[in-house]
């Protein structure tokens, strides 16, 4: 099987979400493009933490039942950052997928600004395209 790159099949849009952003517009930002998560920026463009639909529940609900509280991405987002470089294997990302757990990885440059995110379904999607493939060539 052929090397199959992460910048081949990620997300070159994703949603940017800022560190004082409050997490009622993050998640608004989240269902408007479809994503569960996303990659939190600093001023500078690089990822200081993600922020998934897990992190934004319980603080949705907490803020839906006191009508009051008015919370920051900074306040709730994942400090530690489990992320994937362009030029990764995506075989290597499927099988942190299947390790790890998470539904989607940001993919970072090496000064650690967010180049693009790839998740569950792009990955199936690469390594389904290159069974395709193979498949074909063995009909020939």
């Amino acid at each position: 099987m052929e090397s199959l790159q992460v910048s081949d099949y990620m997300n070159h849009h994703p949603v940017k979400l800022t560190e004082d952003m409050t997490v009622a517009e993050a998640v608004e930002k989240l269902l408007a493009n479809n994503q569960t998560g996303g990659a939190v920026q600093n001023a500078r463009g690089q990822v200081t933490g993600f922020l998934s639909e897990q992190d934004c529940l319980k603080m949705m609900i907490e803020s839906s039942y006191y009508r009051e509280q008015v919370c920051r991405v900074k306040d709730i987002m994942q400090t530690t950052v489990s992320a994937v470089k362009p030029w990764n294997s995506v075989l290597e990302v499927a099988q942190r997928l299947i390790n790890e757990r998470p539904r989607v990885f940001p993919v970072i440059d090496d000064d650690g600004a967010l180049v693009g995110v790839i998740n569950r379904a792009a990955v199936l999607k690469a390594i389904d395209k290159q069974l395709q493939s193979g498949y074909d060539k063995m009909a020939v």
